[in-house]
């Protein structure tokens, strides 16, 4: 893989979270006050419709449709998306995506294993 569509070594050090979603890699970084998951996403998965806390995104690499609340668009890379807590969203991976979530909730994922 090219280094534009992978996480460098540092990162894919970082522990997995625990996911539950079919070839979906998520590495892991928390801190007292929130997270941050490096999501690795092959073009064709999903996550489905659900709310949490407060969630901002950028797509580091690649295309996604995402959804937040009533409002559906394609984010390509470089663009920021920002989620307020206790709103439904969801996304189609439209091409394989690199993209890095940070979290307001410091136990949103646990890390797998």
């Amino acid at each position: 893989m090219s280094k534009e569509t992978s996480f460098p070594g540092f990162i894919k050090d970082l522990p997995q979270a625990a996911l539950g979603l079919k070839d979906v890699t998520g590495y892991l970084l928390a801190g007292p006050k929130g997270q941050a998951v490096f999501f690795d996403l092959p073009a064709g998965a999903s996550v489905p419709l659900h709310s949490h806390g407060a969630q901002w995104g950028i797509v580091v690499y690649g295309e996604l449709e995402l959804t937040i609340g009533e409002e559906t668009r394609v984010y390509r890379s470089g663009e920021c998306y920002d989620i307020p807590a206790g709103t439904a969203h969801g996304a189609t991976v439209l091409a394989p995506s690199l993209v890095i979530d940070v979290f307001a909730e410091p136990n949103r994922y646990s890390p797998r294993g």
